[in-house]
């Protein structure tokens, strides 16, 4: 009994011992790649692309300063294609914004911040030309350059991109150089995106505030001077939004008569949009089996409330509308997420999908870019109106 009680005690303490040297090394290969530089995509344009930061008061609502009276206080970044040879590369997340990354060591498991190389310059002259506006809403808690990946891109086309951080909603933004975070008011506990009657009030609330916010926007940056003056292309903008900030987009267009064309990335709809339609361009854009885009087949309550709603949008709506679906893709993969080394146990904890880093936001931007030629007023581009696709993930089917 005594000899197998000592081959047993043996057994166990290599077992741990094995366990801790495989623990071991498994931390020093999340720490390498930590570490190791985390691209985001290359553009798909042919312009290099400036970056620029405001910090803007809408005067007419209260919200975010000392007092009521003080107004509503916005981070807005703008990109926009720069001329060849002028400014610096700029840095992913400057300053206070580092504070976006996931903190103390749980943040181990993700690309360190200064390894996320985004191709963006400070300083940058724009480049010759005029430049449509494109509005870029987050999702609740996200800030907008948390989505540098699709608005480099976009800049890289030619858009000048505002991307707005709606104050109070963002887990953290940046006013004047100091950070501020979400409130109760603007992140409300327990919301999730859904359709019950509860969840719709506190959209409905928020969505208003958000529709607001994306069309202040356009009111500053068509009040830009300086490097911006003569650039701006006419008085139309399009509005792209992701999750909440999908719905956000759709809400600003129908509220806003200058929209040429609104997109969705996978985000619930919500707001009066929903009655009305509408008349200019629209895309709907869900991951692997969301029911956003009204082409589904519901797996709950919840997916077939989410189908009824966009069909009602989509049918409701006088432009031409289209549903983008994307195989292996969750909800964080519109956004840079899907660009950074996700060590396993974040990866599986978080909605990112299964296709290799900068896939899917490869594909959601190709799609993006093709629909706001047609926002622009360009006949359809082959992406959108041929059965064929380069991209065997998507699946597209034109509504209207």
């Amino acid at each position: 009994m005594r000899t197998r009680a000592r081959r047993l005690v043996r057994a166990l303490a290599a077992a741990v011992a094995l366990v801790l040297l495989l623990a071991l090394g498994y931390g020093v290969l999340v720490d390498v790649r930590h570490e190791r530089p985390a691209p985001l995509p290359e553009p798909g344009g042919p312009h290099p692309v400036g970056r620029t930061m405001f910090t803007w008061t809408d005067h007419s609502r209260a919200g975010t300063g000392s007092g009521p009276r003080d107004g509503r206080q916005l981070s807005v970044w703008l990109w926009y294609p720069a001329a060849p040879g002028t400014g610096q590369r700029a840095p992913y997340l400057p300053g206070p914004w580092r504070g976006l990354h996931l903190p103390g060591p749980v943040g181990l498991g993700e690309s360190d911040v200064d390894a996320v190389r985004a191709h963006e310059l400070d300083g940058a002259a724009v480049a010759p030309g005029r430049l449509p506006l494109v509005v870029l809403m987050p999702g609740l808690g996200f800030a907008a350059p948390q989505y540098t990946a699709t608005a480099v891109d976009l800049a890289s086309r030619g858009y000048l991109v505002a991307g707005v951080t709606p104050t109070g909603s963002a887990n953290l933004t940046v006013l004047h150089g100091h950070a501020v975070h979400a409130t109760r008011a603007g992140n409300p506990p327990g919301f999730d995106g859904g359709h019950s009657r509860a969840a719709s009030r506190v959209a409905e609330r928020l969505l208003g505030v958000w529709a607001a916010d994306a069309r202040f926007a356009v009111t500053q940056v068509r009040r830009l001077r300086g490097r911006f003056t003569g650039h701006l292309s006419g008085g139309r903008v399009a509005y792209v939004g992701h999750s909440f900030g999908g719905a956000a987009a759709l809400q600003a267009c129908r509220d806003d008569p200058r929209c040429a064309g609104a997109a969705d990335l996978d985000g619930a709809q919500y707001g009066t949009v929903l009655t009305s339609g509408l008349d200019a361009p629209l895309l709907l854009v869900g991951h692997d089996g969301s029911c956003v885009t009204g082409v589904c087949r519901p797996r709950d309550a919840g997916d077939r409330a989410d189908r009824d709603v966009a069909r009602r949008l989509l049918a409701r709506s006088a432009g031409p509308s289209w549903s983008l679906g994307l195989d292996d893709t969750e909800h964080f993969d519109f956004t840079d997420y899907s660009s950074y080394y996700l060590a396993l146990p974040l990866h599986l904890l978080l909605p990112v999908g299964s296709l290799p880093r900068n896939r899917a936001l490869a594909v959601s931007d190709a799609y993006l870019a093709a629909f706001l030629r047609v926002a622009e007023g360009h006949p359809v581009p082959p992406l959108l109106g041929g059965s064929r696709t380069p991209y065997p993930q998507a699946h597209l089917r034109r509504q209207r």
